[in-house]
């Protein structure tokens, strides 16, 4: 299957060329886009050098930096308007271990509607990770869980791989969340609409260079919007259940 891996950029200049290359020792068959949000740090630019040295290697330029989850979207609407098969998630920063692509694509080649690479599933684990990092993401699965009814254990983690058709069944035009809270939104979709979703075990290694795009408003809209779905969730069942009462009196 043809697979392209999304790889969302903002002031990647020290890690983008050195994760596409690993990227490629890895998995030389599959094609990279590059969803730059108008760099100021010229990651655009090395994005381009290295779209016109290998085929391989595609960019797409926007004109600001717009979020997360905007720039999965327009990277999945490419992906798919160019005939890929697997559309993947994948950061730039080397978090995410292109030593683990095998598996994920493998899982998504034996049937997986969504798959997710795990930390917190047996075999899986963080590297050089700080205490709060780990109480965020392990807490906000919790709460999706909690409030959602998603039976994964890494629901905020961004290293995943959707088939095409998995897409093609959801409203992308409607998911309007960012940050950890796209990927909880997208998970929950691909199960609602009754798709299946495989777990993954993966290394996950803190970022060397750069700086992290994790901040406060991040945690605070995951909170806010899974809230809001799950009293969403809630009402209708309740609302049922009172229905069904007042008939049988």
């Amino acid at each position: 299957m043809r697979t392209l891996i999304v790889v969302p950029t903002y002031d990647e200049s020290a890690n983008l060329a050195w994760i596409v290359e690993r990227i490629h020792a890895a998995q030389p068959d599959v094609d990279v886009l590059v969803a730059d949000d108008g760099s100021p740090d010229g990651t655009g630019d090395i994005a381009d050098g290295l779209a016109a040295a290998d085929p391989r290697v595609h960019v797409l330029h926007r004109t600001s930096k717009q979020g997360l989850g905007s720039a999965y979207r327009a990277g999945f609407a490419w992906g798919m308007d160019h005939g890929y098969d697997v559309l993947m998630e994948m950061d730039a920063d080397g978090s995410h271990r292109p030593e683990d692509l095998e598996q994920i694509l493998a899982a998504s080649a034996a049937g997986a509607d969504l798959v997710l690479g795990s930390r917190w599933v047996p075999g899986g684990g963080v590297v050089n990770w700080p205490w709060h990092r780990r109480m965020i993401s392990r807490g906000g699965t919790f709460y999706a869980r909690l409030m959602l009814g998603i039976p994964v254990h890494d629901a905020t983690g961004g290293f995943r791989a959707f088939r095409r058709a998995t897409l093609e069944r959801l409203p992308l035009e409607e998911v309007a969340s960012q940050g950890y809270c796209f990927q909880i939104d997208m998970t929950r979709r691909v199960l609602d609409a009754g798709m299946s979703v495989v777990e993954v075990p993966i290394t996950f290694v803190e970022r060397e260079r750069g700086e992290s795009k994790m901040s406060g408003a991040i945690v605070r809209e995951a909170l806010w919007r899974v809230t809001v779905w799950g009293l969403a969730r809630l009402v209708p069942g309740r609302l049922r259940r009172r229905q069904a009462l007042a008939t049988t009196r």
